[in-house]
């Protein structure tokens, strides 16, 4: 199976409106940039979009919040984007907020084939909401549930042409475990290495995980 496509145009092929994308990253750092792009110049709306944040004004997913393409957010910090609270605040956008931890165990449970777990953080808050509550060794738990997406799009630095996948620092986060919980997960690469290049000991994500891969271009260091 070739995995590997010409460009971020190619590798969205298959989004539809209202699905349920996962986007690695955490705050602009490993943000698939290359394909938050692509998905930006098509007229595709309803999407509900998994993310630890919901990017800035005009980049990452600003710039879908900018087109109304994304109707749902599932994040867990979304600050510093104004289109996203004016979005928020007129109705226009449905959110649901989930603590940074439950977030990322949803989704590694998700990639796990876990469907639910119990978690501490939230009890007795409005997270815990309609949500079901037991008792372990006296302390009160809530129930989370996984989270997959139809797509998972995740940015490496590097990655071979079977997609295995290596990342750097703190673009680590959210995008390793994303990697394992989307139908099909699309990778862009700072680097494009023919297989068997990487060390097998290096590698975070294991190409049986990735069906598209593709190297990117142009990336932006944000502060």
């Amino acid at each position: 199976m070739n995995k590997v496509v010409n460009d971020a145009l190619e590798a969205i092929r298959g989004i539809e409106s209202h699905m349920t994308l996962m986007l690695g990253g955490f705050g602009l750092c490993g943000i698939p940039e290359n394909c938050i792009a692509a998905l930006a110049t098509t007229d595709i709306t309803g999407w509900t979009c998994i993310s630890n944040n919901a990017g800035v004004d005009g980049f990452g997913l600003g710039m879908l919040l900018r087109r109304h393409q994304i109707h749902k957010m599932i994040s867990s910090y979304v600050g510093e984007n104004k289109e996203f609270e004016r979005q928020l605040l007129s109705g226009e956008l449905q959110v649901e907020l989930i603590p940074q931890g439950t977030l990322a165990e949803r989704i590694r449970a998700g990639g796990a084939g876990i469907p639910a777990f119990f978690v501490p953080a939230g009890y007795g808050t409005e997270v815990a909401e309609g949500k079901p509550l037991r008792e372990f060794e006296g302390r009160m738990y809530l129930e989370e549930r996984w989270l997959r997406a139809d797509f998972s799009i995740v940015k490496a630095w590097k990655g071979d042409t079977h997609g295995n996948l290596v990342y750097k620092y703190t673009a680590n986060n959210f995008n390793q475990s994303m990697a394992t919980a989307g139908k099909i997960t699309i990778a862009e690469v700072e680097e494009l290495v023919p297989a068997g290049t990487l060390d097998p000991n290096h590698i975070h994500t294991p190409g049986v995980f990735v069906q598209r891969i593709f190297q990117g271009s142009n990336y932006e260091k944000k502060d």
